[in-house]
């Protein structure tokens, strides 16, 4: 793999570039308040604006060539809409995990598989990763729904594996691989 970072992307509807201390205001008001947002995630929902920046300085303090970390942007508004990152990343197989969320007024205008796409395809095509996964509680289903969008296969579901803000529960794994986004772009 050639670690780049977190490099700005741009798709039709959006940008996707680095977490900045200014995303503060429209990252609390947009989705980090929101316990709808944040029913199925592992954080609970934040209850201040100084608390999303004490968050954000963290990320933007931590950025390195082997950190990918996007806020996104809403291009007809410039509002930070919500985030996707790579959660993980196992060097020895080059494969990483994302997570991704973002507020609830712009859920159902396929903004999010747009965002996620343009991830898969950096990762694949600059960055060398040959396994992208994510994960999503099964009684989020919008959440996996995006996942089959952006070309992610069903994998399984293990049972009580994880934990979010509704408890233990169990965690449907979905994946593409490398192989299978190439043979999709002919």
């Amino acid at each position: 793999m050639k670690h780049l970072g977190t490099k700005t992307l741009e798709t039709e509807r959006l940008i996707l570039r680095r977490y900045r201390t200014e995303d503060a205001a429209d990252m609390f008001r947009n989705w980090a308040q929101s316990e709808e947002v944040t029913r199925y995630l592992t954080w609970e929902p934040y209850t201040s604006v100084e608390n999303v920046r004490g968050y954000i300085s963290w990320i933007v303090d931590s950025y390195a060539d082997d950190k990918y970390n996007w806020m996104i942007e809403y291009k007809p508004t410039h509002e930070a809409i919500g985030a996707i990152d790579v959660i993980g990343i196992r060097e020895d197989i080059a494969s990483c995990e994302i997570g991704y969320c973002m507020g609830e007024r712009f859920w159902g205008k396929g903004l999010m598989p747009e965002a996620f796409k343009e991830v898969i395809r950096y990762l694949f095509t600059e960055i060398g990763m040959n396994r992208i996964e994510a994960t999503h509680d099964p009684r989020n289903p919008q959440s996996g729904r995006v996942m089959e969008k952006c070309g992610l296969l069903y994998e399984g579901t293990h049972r009580q594996a994880s934990r979010n803000n509704q408890g233990i529960c169990d965690c449907v794994m979905r994946a593409i691989l490398k192989e299978d986004y190439l043979k999709n772009q002919s």
